[in-house]
């Protein structure tokens, strides 16, 4: 799907859908919106709003046929909710569910008015990059495995404009544009990576990956190499299944000033069955979508060799599979990390944090800034926030605020969780330095008390996406299946250095 500026006036474009909007509350419409009710003989003010009582809730959509009156064939009306509550993620928000009500009526090309910029006063580039991003992620679709029929590959939206005719906002407009689809773009990388079954995303498949986004520097270790440089935590996870682990290192330096350096550790457990304290049926189910943290990774790796921002970024992925068999690592197991702490095998289920501890060591010894993961960690973060919200914590709190910030910038939800010292007792083993499995309770807590015995004195950050990188239902802008979690918030964290 091409994305572009038009400069034109709206009621005169010809497309297959012009989508245009209303507050609540509105009974005569204006701006744009009031052009295309004028050109229509005031079918949207007198029969859409009046008699069809239109309310212009957010996200209330209404299709109108134009009978020849303007170039258009239909017009969708979205409503914005209350003016006053309107902001740049309900821009996004609108646009996603608008490019979604204009596939399913088989459009291919569709012009919208540019949300926001009109009575809302919204900066013309921010708006433009939330349409992009909401179209791009509204349009989303992970159907490859589905059989299609001819008439089904002749289907979907091929051109999507926005409509602005004010040459003063074309610049603004246009760089709006080519920010959200990098955005846009990496946030479906990580979906379509997640949404993947395991026997097509492997290790081997993300290293693959990994290898082919270009402008980076990328290195694929081994399991010999592996082995050599002591990172025992994660080859124990790994060692349980066929597929070779790897660990992925991938590095983005800018060409002038280096204004900080980041790295962001993803978690990358292509297919978590347990291991030996094996998972139920239904619990396994997504386990496909244990290396979410690692798509993210990917993706926003992706996005930084677009974006060139002045900050040094480091991607780095333990990827592997953790899977019961005659080699598997067994509770009970002790084994030593990389940073030379031993661990006992508390449970065998509880191996993201095992493998991201070798993960952060490795983060900690690149004279980096500050170090943010990315892990569909604990069960117990989604008993804590459900699909809405990601749970937060660090050792830095400047840090953690920024993401929070920026995760909020993004349509996201950062919530930090406690982190208190008293949580270290959770994690205190009778035979090692430590277990990898606490209490019953704050489950999210400990294991991030956990993986703090692996970041030594560095800035970091502790993002567990384990309820929010895979939903179960639509939610804003997203549709059910893997979202990408985490992408937006650290693109957005990054260009505000």
């Amino acid at each position: 799907m091409e994305i572009k500026l038009n400069q034109a006036n709206l009621a005169g474009v010809f497309c297959d859908v012009l989508i245009v909007n209303l507050f609540e509350g509105i009974k005569t419409p204006g701006g744009g919106t009031g052009a295309v009710d004028k050109a229509l003989d005031g079918l949207i003010s007198s029969y859409v709003i009046e008699k069809e009582a239109f309310k212009g809730k957010l996200n209330q959509m209404y299709v109108l046929p134009t009978y020849g009156k303007i170039p258009a064939d239909k017009v969708i009306i979205v409503g914005l909710g209350k003016s006053e509550e309107f902001n740049l993620n309900k821009v996004r928000e609108v646009s996603a569910k608008a490019i979604r009500k204009a596939k399913s009526l088989k459009a291919k090309k569709v012009s919208s008015i540019l949300h926001g910029a009109g009575i809302a006063g919204l900066d013309a580039f921010d708006c433009a990059q939330m349409i992009t991003e909401g179209v791009i992620i509204g349009n989303y679709e992970f159907d490859k495995y589905k059989t299609k029929k001819e008439d089904d590959e002749k289907n979907g939206i091929e051109l999507f404009e926005i409509i602005e005719i004010d040459s003063s906002k074309a610049n603004d407009i246009n760089a709006g544009i080519e920010r959200g689809k990098v955005i846009g773009d990496a946030v479906n990388m990580a979906r379509n990576l997640a949404d993947e079954p395991a026997c097509e995303v492997t290790p081997t498949k993300l290293a693959e990956v990994a290898k082919s986004i270009s402008g980076i520097e990328c290195k694929i270790y081994e399991k010999d190499e592996l082995e050599r440089m002591g990172m025992s935590a994660f080859l124990a996870v790994a060692q349980g299944s066929t597929q070779p682990p790897k660990f992925i290192h991938i590095t983005y330096k800018p060409q002038g000033e280096t204004r900080k350096k980041l790295a962001v550790v993803g978690k990358g457990l292509t297919f978590d069955s347990g291991g030996l304290d094996i998972k139920p049926a239904n619990s396994m189910r997504t386990m496909k979508e244990d290396m979410s943290g690692a798509a993210a990774t990917l993706g926003i790796m992706k996005a930084v060799s677009q974006i060139k921002p002045d900050v040094e970024v480091h991607g780095i992925i333990a990827a592997c599979e953790n899977m019961p068999s005659g080699k598997a690592y067994k509770p009970g197991d002790i084994i030593r990390a990389m940073n030379g702490k031993t661990i006992e095998i508390d449970n065998t289920d509880a191996e993201g944090r095992v493998t991201l501890a070798d993960a952060l060591h490795y983060a900690a010894q690149l004279n980096t800034d500050e170090i943010v993961d990315l892990a569909t960690l604990t069960g117990a973060v989604v008993v804590a926030l459900g699909q809405y919200a990601s749970g937060i914590m660090g050792t830095n709190k400047e840090l953690v605020d920024a993401l929070k910030t920026s995760a909020e910038k993004g349509g996201e939800r950062f919530w930090e969780m406690p982190f208190y010292d008293d949580f270290k007792d959770d994690i205190k083993s009778d035979v090692a330095d430590i277990k990898n499995a606490g209490s019953k309770g704050a489950g999210s807590s400990t294991a991030g008390m956990f993986l703090r015995e692996f970041v030594g004195n560095k800035n970091w950050a502790h993002i567990d996406i384990a309820g929010t990188a895979y939903i179960d239902k639509e939610i804003k802008e997203l549709t059910k299946g893997a979202t990408g979690a985490g992408v937006r918030a650290i693109l957005n964290y990054i260009l505000s250095i």
